[in-house]
């Protein structure tokens, strides 16, 4: 998941099944590959903590995982304060600015990255798009809005991110169930790793435990990553492929239909605030048809399809007017890859404008 708007810890990081595929037996389990392996950051004896210990008797009775190779584990993680630091949320005081934000995206370095991307990986776009019907705009933005196309992938080991999240996350309101999703993560992460026979302490990611150039936590690693290169592997650090075609599955997992346009501009008309409040409390879904919200909130466009759904997207710009979008089932799909308006709307038009780009070249 992206390393920006988990800032934005308010919100559960959408939405992932967890599986809780047993093996048949200890003997017949492989161990995970672990070798020894530290890196700079304060030793505080995970192996000791009581919340430690119950986490490894769980893996052990339901995943049977070996005592022995849990404590061993645990011995060698470190705790993480970069990890604790930069999940706290921003500010409450702090305006949101749209603008600001979409500029850190549709930028320059970014465009010509993802045109390069998208040259590069012609073949497996237009196969993920015939396969899953997600265009390869959209997969282009969104890796360039994560990574940068695998530039900013993260070099914190994941042990360790999701180790310190999972027991020692910041006081926050929501500590509790953010707690409980990390130790989800981390639980998720020993079976990838167990699974797929890779070795514990080389799988790096973001200070979250976001992974590869998809930025997929472990359980949506486990759950939606496909082998798109068909090389028998996995491979979301080192497989541009192996993106495209997880990120698709993802998205068309998640609600994305094939040919649905994204977002229509949108004017706010009238003076009932009030239901314009309720338009837009009404979570990451489209729920109105346009007759119901005529009074409110107007397209732009005048060929608008009628026959559609939409939800109402505001896009605040500090001391400056909103911005307001009728977006479709297929923005909010992209939310479910990230909880925030911002970061799809960043997704989409990055995307956009990397197309117009090779148009004109």
């Amino acid at each position: 998941m992206n390393i920006t708007t988990l800032l934005k810890s308010f919100a559960l990081v959408t939405s992932l099944t967890l599986c809780s595929t047993a093996f048949a037996s200890e003997s017949n389990a492989k161990k995970i590959p672990v070798k020894p392996s530290y890196q700079q950051g304060e030793d505080r004896h995970f192996v000791d903590w009581r919340e430690v210990q119950n986490f490894i008797s769980t893996m052990q009775t339901e995943h049977h995982f070996e005592l022995e190779q849990l404590n061993t584990i645990f011995k060698q993680a470190r705790y993480l304060e970069s990890s604790i630091q930069l999940i706290k949320p921003a500010p409450l005081n702090k305006p949101k600015n749209w603008k600001a934000y979409r500029a850190r995206f549709v930028e320059n370095g970014r465009i010509e990255a993802g045109s390069a991307f998208w040259e590069r990986n012609t073949e497996y776009l237009q196969r993920a798009e015939k396969e899953y019907g997600v265009p390869a705009e959209i997969i282009v933005g969104l890796i360039g809005v994560e990574t940068i196309y695998g530039k900013t992938t993260g070099n914190f080991r994941a042990i360790d991110s999701l180790t310190t999240l999972a027991f020692s996350y910041p006081n926050t309101a929501n500590r509790e169930a953010r707690m409980a999703f990390f130790r989800s993560e981390l639980m998720q992460l020993l079976l990838w790793s167990k699974e797929s026979k890779t070795e514990l302490f080389s799988i790096k990611g973001s200070y979250a435990g976001a992974l590869g150039l998809a930025q997929f936590m472990p359980s949506s690693l486990r759950q939606y990553a496909v082998d798109f290169d068909g090389d028998g592997t996995i491979n979301l650090s080192n497989s541009e492929a192996d993106a495209i075609g997880s990120i698709a599955n993802y998205l068309a997992k998640h609600g994305w239909k094939k040919g649905l346009p994204y977002t229509f501009p949108a004017t706010h008309v009238g003076q009932d605030e009030d239901k314009l409040r309720e338009l837009l409390s009404q979570g990451l879904k489209a729920s109105y048809q346009l007759e119901q919200i005529k009074q409110t909130i107007t397209a732009a466009d005048p060929l608008i399809p009628t026959q559609l759904l939409y939800g109402v997207v505001d896009l605040q710009n500090g001391p400056d007017p909103s911005e307001y979008w009728l977006a479709t089932e297929n923005f909010f799909a992209i939310t479910q890859y990230n909880r925030s308006y911002f970061y799809a709307m960043s997704v989409v038009d990055l995307g956009q404008v990397i197309a117009l780009t090779r148009k004109k070249e």
